[in-house]
């Protein structure tokens, strides 16, 4: 018990998982010293919600002058080590970029060694966290990276692979898991421990990215000064959606979605790709992702001229490092 870690959950609508997850980390066999939930803000019930489990004692104000509201309470668990909850409800809708900012700012200001840091949709295991302390020794260690599976025990090799779910080919490659720990390209915001050391020279993610990259983002900056290890014997059960899932593309949010993830990976490939790599492999990505987006993913109700104007935006904010993420809504309201 001597490092002092914290837990940081961010929700938003989903008071079922949510429950579940804090229940998770408090029934850990190394429990974090303190919960830091960041409701971002939920309109389901959240709130009451955790009431009723005894998680908070008192509900927050339906409006607010300023920006967040927080109550804290001190939850009793084994061996009579308390755990300090922290339930701040923010009265602005920033997105998961956001509310991991807010989380970790939070955290790392309160003075703790290690942030965990983790989606609503994620159950760690109860021996998660213990497992991952092991190694918070590492040579050269930023970030420990729990191993993500499904709800049915597949791994979710997306959250530490670049290679199955972003951009520009990454070197990685590795046949079998069997090892203590794995030096990985990147670790999701499912289930990573990060150093607090680190935090002191990067600080925290990009908020302006709004949803969608920005943990691969926080990665690139993690690593420049180290290692993330990712400790396949240290589990977290992930039950939402993996990205390549299929997406109604009538839905106006689907068109939200795709604006705000090309429009940051735009971004990442000019800021950090740029200068590291051959121009020609990064135009080639640029011109074949576009054409992906504009040829195969476009819906089919929408004409191929204005989706194609739709998608060019989204290039040249992330270009132009224009974060207006309330853009997109308004292209939707006027079907471009």
């Amino acid at each position: 018990m001597s490092l002092k870690i914290a837990a940081v959950v961010v929700t938003y609508n989903r008071k079922k998982l949510l429950i579940e997850c804090i229940n998770a980390l408090i029934n850990q066999t190394r429990p974090p010293d303190a919960i830091f939930i960041i409701d971002g803000p939920s309109t389901d019930g959240t709130p009451e919600e955790l009431k009723i489990h005894g998680y908070i004692e008192e509900l927050p104000p339906e409006k607010y002058e300023e920006y967040s509201w927080q109550t804290n309470n001190s939850i009793n668990v084994k061996d009579d080590f308390s755990i300090n909850l922290r339930y701040v409800r923010l009265y602005e809708d920033v997105g998961g970029a956001g509310g991991f900012y807010e989380g970790i700012k939070r955290a790392y200001e309160a003075g703790y060694d290690w942030i965990w840091v983790m989606d609503d949709d994620a159950e760690p295991h109860l021996d998660a966290l213990e497992k991952l302390i092991k190694y918070t020794n590492l040579p050269n260690v930023v970030a420990l990276k729990n191993f993500v599976v499904d709800p049915n025990g597949n791994p979710q090799e997306y959250h530490w692979d670049p290679n199955y779910s972003f951009i520009l080919k990454v070197p990685f490659h590795i046949n079998t898991y069997e090892h203590d720990f794995v030096d990985v390209p990147y670790g999701s915001f499912v289930g990573l421990l990060i150093n607090a050391k680190t935090i002191k020279k990067i600080k925290y993610p990009k908020k302006e990215l709004f949803i969608y990259h920005d943990d691969f983002e926080y990665s690139l900056r993690l690593k420049y000064f180290g290692k993330i290890y990712l400790i396949p014997d240290s589990i977290i059960i992930h039950k939402g959606d993996p990205p390549h899932a299929k997406k109604r593309k009538d839905n106006p949010y689907f068109w939200f979605k795709t604006y705000i993830s090309i429009r940051n990976k735009v971004y990442i490939v000019k800021k950090y790709y740029w200068n590291k790599r051959d121009k020609i492999e990064v135009i080639y990505y640029l011109a074949k992702q576009y054409l992906y987006e504009t040829l195969k993913n476009r819906p089919s109700n929408v004409p191929f001229l204005k989706w194609t104007i739709y998608i060019m935006r989204a290039y040249t904010d992330g270009i132009f490092e224009i974060f207006d993420n309330e853009k997109p809504k308004r292209i939707i309201q006027r079907r471009v």
